[in-house]
């Protein structure tokens, strides 16, 4: 049923494959990594992630046609995109507290097998004024530029959408650069003490989100590209600078916490 002939503000979405199909993708996926765990072989998992990466793309295209092509996406389903992208950040936030509560654990009390004291003796931390501090500032680069980039949108101006955008990724891209340099680098690994481990999880899977977040970018740039996205309908685009400013946020708070104060 097409968007003229509904009697509702609601989308009622047309039966479609790729829930089911990226849900076995998935499941293929997490077999091969457990295959690759105990036996180093790598192609179950690489070939459950490109399947993974394929059910996204077309599932994501199909969103896309909904929005911009078949007018689906009325204020009423942009509202309801609102409250789950909430619930979804809601969600990441207590993601990252789980993480920040082993951090503070570990180090408001610590034990006598790291001999009572944080950093452990044995540990050479980063210097937070070195790469930490320039992450951090390029981090909230990236949040002026994304917001560059939304009010241009607003303002109808493509030209500065499409620039702002551009170092929006540009500078996520950097940022993760940064965070491999400063792996690379480090005296310490995952394995064998908290440091490590509280340290990699909360970075580590912060610069996960920079990834993501990047990739969300990066698409919204092909699309704006396209003639996506109006001042009046860019929920796809305000969704990912939602979860940037996210991003930025978490990250400032582990800066303070694991590089500041836990120097």
């Amino acid at each position: 049923m097409s968007s003229k002939d509904q009697k509702h503000d609601y989308h009622l979405v047309d039966p479609s494959p790729w829930p089911i199909y990226t849900s076995f993708a998935t499941l293929i996926t997490a077999i091969g990594s457990v295959y690759y765990f105990h036996s180093n072989v790598m192609w179950a998992m690489l070939l459950g992630f490109a399947l993974l990466i394929y059910g996204a793309f077309m599932w994501f295209r199909d969103v896309v046609n909904e929005a911009e092509h078949q007018g689906h996406h009325t204020p009423v389903v942009q509202l309801h995109h609102r409250y789950g992208m909430t619930l979804f950040i809601a969600s990441e936030v207590m993601f990252f507290v789980a993480w920040f509560w082993a951090y503070f654990d570990a180090s408001l009390y610590p034990s006598d097998f790291i001999g009572g004291v944080w950093p452990p003796k044995d540990i050479e931390v980063f210097n937070p004024w070195d790469i930490p501090l320039i992450n951090t500032l390029v981090l909230l680069l990236s949040g002026t530029t994304v917001t560059w980039a939304h009010h241009s949108l607003l303002e109808d101006d493509r030209k500065g959408f499409i620039q702002g955008l551009t170092w929006t990724v540009i500078l996520g891209f950097f940022f993760t650069l940064l965070q491999i340099y400063e792996y690379q680098h480090a005296s310490f690994n995952f394995s064998g003490h908290i440091y490590g481990a509280t340290f990699y999880m909360a970075t580590g899977f912060h610069g996960f989100h920079v990834v993501v977040g990047t990739i969300f970018f990066a698409v919204c740039l092909w699309r704006g590209r396209l003639g996506h996205f109006n001042k009046d309908h860019h929920f796809g685009f305000e969704a990912a600078a939602w979860y940037w400013h996210f991003v930025d946020v978490v990250w400032l708070f582990l800066f303070a916490a694991i590089y500041v104060w836990g120097s």
